[in-house]
């Protein structure tokens, strides 16, 4: 199948940024949506403009440092449409610091969600690609892994981590399944909201007020890669500000 109208498409992270962008995009073509994320009350209210625009999509509540709740999610969209055909792990947290704060409990965080959440992803939605002989993985990554700089370290680990399970899982993924990393710059998001250091979030907040482009850019980019034909595979999309170093 090529394009997207018609296309079955869970989406984690889906109430904000990203994610959201993503969704309402993909509703407008034609895809039939899942959403997962942790804010029920946000991911209810996408639902409702998503169908009150026209398009089609079921949510559940999703933290996907819970592989239940990943299957869940997957299971979710099977039962309502028979199958599933994307799954975009978009979920993540950048709860940033330097090292000498020995923020572990951030670190630890940081490696549950940007890390093993995209894991319990490929186990729930694998096995059905598999049985299908079909489906894309799309992983939402980060230009952070691209050039390390201070206070990132281990967001850009786990970051960098997801780069090397989307690769190896692009090579095991034989002629019928697709897998896409997605790498964002810096876009217009609550990033910043998480972080505990006053001086680095305001850093953050400033620069992404001078530079940061709107997640709809990193939506279309998406769209991009869902919507080629079957057997054309877009591997990986660095999208990043003009701006941006």
């Amino acid at each position: 199948m090529s394009g997207i109208t018609g296309k079955i498409v869970a989406i984690t992270g889906a109430s904000s940024g990203i994610g959201r962008a993503t969704a309402l995009l993909l509703a407008t073509r034609g895809a039939k949506l899942a959403l997962g994320a942790r804010r029920t009350d946000r991911l209810e209210a996408l639902r409702e403009t998503i169908e009150a625009a026209g398009g089609e999509a079921v949510c559940l509540t999703t933290d996907v440092r819970r592989r239940e709740d990943l299957a869940a999610l997957v299971r979710l969209a099977c039962e309502r449409h028979g199958r599933l055909d994307v799954l975009v792990s978009n979920a993540g947290i950048g709860p940033i610091s330097g090292f000498d704060a020995l923020r572990v409990e951030d670190w630890d965080a940081m490696i549950d969600v940007n890390v093993r959440g995209v894991l319990h992803g490929i186990a729930a939605a694998l096995p059905i690609f598999r049985r299908q002989e079909s489906g894309h993985f799309v992983n939402v990554i980060s230009t952070a892994g691209l050039k390390i700089v201070p206070n990132m370290g281990v967001y850009a680990a786990t970051k960098n981590a997801v780069r090397t399970i989307t690769e190896a899982l692009r090579q095991e993924a034989g002629s019928k399944l697709r897998v896409t990393g997605v790498s964002p710059g810096f876009v217009r998001t609550d990033f910043a909201e998480s972080i505990a250091d006053p001086a680095i979030r305001a850093s953050i907040a400033s620069r992404m007020d001078d530079l940061a482009i709107s997640p709809d850019a990193i939506a279309e980019a998406i769209a991009f890669a869902i919507g080629q034909p079957a057997n054309v595979d877009v591997g990986d999309i660095v999208i990043r500000p003009t701006a941006q170093d």
